[in-house]
């Protein structure tokens, strides 16, 4: 009987514990990061600094109009890894969970920090990235240039905010 008891005590011990663990969780909800976080994914760190927007960018006589609205966000990247690595190209999800690629060609952005671009070993560089975007609330997705099946990604809240004269 002395085994039995044990076996007891054991059963509702495990039984226990499982009942009062914290729930898990889901890896398909991840953590929203708020603009002035740094944020890390593998070797990089980002931080989103400000973002602006625009009706039209270049000078007035010959304006670059977007398709909705221009978005520029300002953001800083460091390296924290080895060795010299890439920075993705950026996309934004919106609310309704519509995804929008960066620009590639921003030319009349000031700051600009280009399309194709990289930072060096404990290098952080500064500038903006151009998405064209009704205006709205968005979630900047950052990654790592590591190979798509082991890339590390992380989002960052946008709130909408229109600065009036």
């Amino acid at each position: 009987m002395p085994n039995l008891s044990r076996a007891g005590v054991a059963v509702a011990l495990c039984g226990f514990l499982c009942g009062c663990s914290s729930p898990q969780t889901s890896t398909s909800d991840p953590k929203v990061y708020q603009m002035g976080e740094p944020v890390k994914t593998g070797p990089l760190v980002y931080t989103v600094l400000d973002t602006e927007w625009f009706d039209q960018l270049g000078d007035s006589a010959s304006p670059r109009l977007p398709h909705d609205h221009f978005l520029a966000v300002r953001f800083s990247v460091t390296n924290t890894g080895s060795v010299t690595s890439g920075i993705p190209p950026l996309t934004v999800v919106s609310s309704q969970r519509v995804t929008y690629a960066e620009l590639s060609e921003a030319n009349a952005l000031p700051e600009w920090i280009g399309y194709i671009r990289s930072v060096k070993p404990a290098e952080t560089v500064h500038g903006r990235v151009l998405f064209d975007v009704p205006p709205g609330d968005y979630r900047l997705r950052v990654t790592d240039d590591v190979e798509p099946e082991n890339q590390s990604s992380a989002t960052i809240h946008m709130p909408l905010e229109l600065v009036r004269p």
